[in-house]
């Protein structure tokens, strides 16, 4: 044998560089993410359909928008157990902007309500949503910063960046 060939692969060797590259802890996530999202969208969907009469457009609304972000989460946890790849935190920059558009879309579904109800400007709502809005903007701040560090550090040892 050459000193410049690689050694033969055992069988065992070759099935392990074929095991997934996601750790255990990001897979259970995953797995959380697609069940919860799943479970949510079904009791979501069930509330709904389960209603005795005909409901105000707001509230379907605010039904149709909380199934497809549950949909949205059972959709990540599902293409995150797909993944067989590193991810350099394209799984996290994902999740991030799933639950920047949750909080705000339902602050601004909550405001609107509050408004309806008449309250003249509902402090109580804006606060929370504002703070949930802030936690998820900082959440994607974060992500796409550790995804750029990521990236930067495969170009620097020389990898290519993940298609």
């Amino acid at each position: 044998m050459n000193e410049r060939e690689e050694p033969r692969l055992s069988a065992r060797e070759m099935i392990e560089r074929l095991e997934p590259s996601l750790g255990v802890g990001r897979r259970v996530r995953a797995v959380a993410a697609l069940v919860a999202g799943l479970a949510g969208a079904m009791f979501v969907a069930a509330l709904w359909w389960s209603e005795p009469g005909p409901l105000p457009g707001r509230t379907q609304a605010a039904f149709a928008l909380f199934t497809v972000f549950c949909l949205a989460w059972a959709g990540y946890g599902g293409w995150l157990v797909r993944r067989r790849v590193p991810l350099f935190a394209t799984d996290r920059v994902i999740a991030a902007w799933i639950g920047l558009a949750a909080s705000a879309a339902t602050t601004v579904l909550a405001v609107v309500a509050a408004v309806q109800r008449g309250a003249a400007v509902p402090w109580p709502v804006l606060a929370v949503g504002g703070l949930f809005v802030a936690a998820a903007l900082a959440l994607v701040v974060r992500a796409h910063g550790r995804r750029a560090a990521l990236l930067r550090r495969l170009r620097e040892l020389g990898g290519e960046r993940e298609r």
